[in-house]
């Protein structure tokens, strides 16, 4: 038989806000940059705080987002793992898949924009500010706007919302976008494989929200009549 055809790269948005789960993007990140993707990025305020304050980041580029990609030597954030043995690093002469950040401020960038063509959008984790911001149709920053574009191209919008317990008015707020075209994808990671450690939790989470998105990956996510996939 011959061999599958590659998957043509995809375009997709990442949207990172405040709520509790920076490693869920960043492994998010990691996989779709892996597997060739071209992604589109946009932190919020708070997210930026999520980021330094659960994964040590505090500048917004690959070799602080992903540092353990950069250079084998260093320890990856809570959640990730280390790169496979035979992982490239990802320098200037071995560069990544391309990586595109955006100002949150910038409500003017591409992606704010109906004619910027991509695959989806996935706003990992978001908080119930950022929540309530999409489905009031608040376009006051660049991920909000970005996340109602996506809705209004009819484009898969993937809400990964963390904060837990749920006010009235969040699950108002998630029937909205539910209405609209939007996925809200708790991150709830299942049991049924039997985690081990954090990082198989993480993988259950980035797995699940690639899935929506249509990636492929290699990530073990799936039900297998119960049984774990062997290590």
């Amino acid at each position: 038989m011959p061999p599958p055809a590659p998957v043509p790269p995809r375009r997709i948005v990442l949207g990172i806000t405040g709520a509790s789960g920076a490693a869920y993007a960043l492994r998010t990140l990691e996989v779709l940059l892996d597997t060739g993707h071209e992604v589109h990025l946009v932190v919020s305020d708070y997210g930026r705080r999520l980021l330094a304050d659960e994964a040590g980041v505090t500048r917004l580029d690959l070799a602080s987002l992903l540092p353990h990609r950069a250079d084998p030597t260093a320890a990856p954030p809570l959640g990730l793992r280390p790169p496979p043995p035979d992982a490239q690093p990802w320098t200037p002469d071995h560069p990544a898949p391309r990586l595109v950040i955006h100002p949150n401020k910038d409500v003017g960038a591409l992606i704010a924009s109906g004619s910027f063509l991509h695959s989806g959008m996935a706003v990992l984790p978001c908080s119930s500010t950022t929540l309530g911001a999409i489905a009031s149709g608040s376009g006051s920053n660049l991920l909000c706007r970005a996340a109602m574009v996506t809705l209004k191209e009819r484009r898969p919008l993937i809400v990964c919302h963390r904060e837990t317990p749920l006010s009235l008015i969040d699950i108002e707020n998630m029937r909205s976008l539910t209405l609209a075209g939007a996925i809200v994808c708790p991150t709830n990671p299942g049991l049924y494989l039997l985690p081990r450690s954090v990082e198989d939790l993480v993988d259950f989470v980035a797995g699940k929200v690639l899935d929506l998105l249509g990636v492929e990956h290699g990530l073990r996510t799936r039900w297998k009549a119960g049984v774990r996939d062997p290590d």
